[in-house]
């Protein structure tokens, strides 16, 4: 099942993908259905099958709607670097034996078809595919096997990095959660389709030309353990989200590095999840 937000002339609105059409959904956005599910004790793809949230507004065309993040407002956006083996090397930074978390803010998201903006104050905008979690039950300290109970399902998502700003200090935060810079979308596709480790391609193109490939399965840290790891230390809720890591294929790992400009069109693919169609312009 697809899940996803779409905005309207009242704010945003959650709907069911079924072909080239929404039905639209008796919540606001993709987070709430989780929430609803969680109280309804089913997944989402039960919930939204037995009429949790269930609306009678009449089908909508996808192609019409103006999507908005899957999840507009997480309660936490979790992200993991240094979880491909080939982007720890080019990088030049040891494997990791523990998950390397940071954090984005919920108004660094951006919709799958918004403009991203490249900042003036930025001199190198990199981009960086990734598998996206979106938790679907409220957890902690949990196993495994719990982990991957509570997994939603997944979306697609681009940590866009300001490289010169990331590498100021050894705290690199203020590199990855500028202001309307991270898409994530289109839709939620829920785990009884994928599984909760799922095997996928992954793909970052610039201007028509590929910068990154790589494949969910060489993953590190795959997404069950990733969640058990995190709600070790803090309560994970449905709608929260976990940036899985990117493969190799960076803009700043390249000689001499180059990065995102106004003009280029950035499309970052997750296979049988979905595609993200940026337009860079100017900030």
């Amino acid at each position: 099942m697809r899940l996803i937000t779409y905005r309207t002339d009242d704010g945003t609105r959650a709907g069911v993908v079924r072909g080239t059409e929404v039905t639209p959904l008796a919540c606001p956005d993709v987070g709430a259905v989780l929430a609803a599910a969680e109280a309804a004790e089913m997944s989402a793809a039960e919930a939204v099958s037995s009429g949790v949230c269930a609306a009678d507004d009449a089908p909508m065309g996808l192609a019409t709607l103006d999507l908005a993040p899957v999840v507009p407002n997480p309660a936490k956006v979790l992200c993991v670097g240094l979880n491909y083996r080939p982007h720890i090397l080019e990088m030049g930074h040891p494997e990791p034996d523990h998950p390397t978390f940071f954090n984005k803010w919920a108004d660094s998201l951006l919709g799958p078809h918004d403009d991203l903006e490249v900042p003036p104050e930025v001199e190198l905008l990199d981009w960086e595919v990734e598998l996206v979690i979106v938790v679907g039950r409220t957890v902690r300290r949990a196993d495994t096997a719990e982990a991957a109970a509570a997994i939603a399902g997944f979306t697609v998502g681009n940590d866009i990095s300001a490289r010169d700003w990331q590498n100021r200090t050894s705290q690199f935060l203020q590199g990855k959660t500028w202001e309307r810079s991270s898409p994530v979308g289109p839709w939620l596709v829920t785990a009884d389709e994928t599984g909760p480790d799922p095997d996928l391609e992954v793909t970052t193109t610039v201007s028509g030309t590929r910068m990154q490939t790589g494949r969910t399965g060489d993953l590190i840290f795959d997404p069950p353990t990733l969640v058990a790891y995190a709600s070790t230390f803090m309560t994970l809720h449905p709608g929260d989200l976990v940036f899985t890591g990117t493969p190799g294929g960076v803009g700043f790992a390249r000689t001499p590095p180059i990065g995102l400009h106004p003009g280029d069109e950035l499309i970052t693919a997750i296979e049988g999840i979905g595609t993200l169609r940026n337009l860079c312009v100017e900030g």
